[in-house]
């Protein structure tokens, strides 16, 4: 059984929960970027830009753990790396059924905000490459698109 934190105070169980799953979460969006990563700097593949759009999202993707992480602790939580089911919806729904402000804006914004940039570019990267075509599209995409 775990200690309980000297500097825990109302924290309730559930957002400690929800804070453990985001944080999962986190982790695995940042060790898919990565695969996506490894991918396009292979040789055979050679899509330097995208490659590192990968990197810089995975590095995104475990600060934000890092932060939670940071986070819990500082709040008195403990972590717990699990399963890989919570949404950061939920655990916004969790802070505001127990009352907690601070998490709430907390989450809105260090990750909701992010999350949905990140989606944007992601989808907007996609309409480019199909209004210019498959091969030709991937090539141009990589090489004007993705610049630093």
């Amino acid at each position: 059984m775990m200690k309980i934190s000297s500097v825990r105070q109302n924290f309730a169980k559930e957002c400690e929960d929800a804070i453990n799953k985001q944080i999962n979460m986190e982790l695995q969006a940042a060790y898919d970027y990565m695969a996506f990563f490894t991918y396009f700097d292979r040789d055979d593949v050679s899509f330097p830009k995208a490659a590192e759009f990968f990197r810089k999202a995975s590095h995104e993707e475990r600060e934000h753990a890092e932060k939670l992480a940071k986070y819990q602790n500082k709040r008195g939580g403990r972590i717990e790396f699990m399963d890989l089911r919570a949404s950061l919806l939920e655990l916004h729904n969790v802070a505001e059924e127990h009352n907690d402000p601070g998490l709430c804006e907390f989450i809105e914004s260090e990750c909701l905000e992010t999350k949905e940039q990140f989606i944007k570019t992601i989808a907007d990267y996609l309409t480019q490459i199909q209004r210019v075509g498959k091969q030709l599209g991937e090539y141009l995409f990589d090489q004007l698109t993705l610049k630093e």
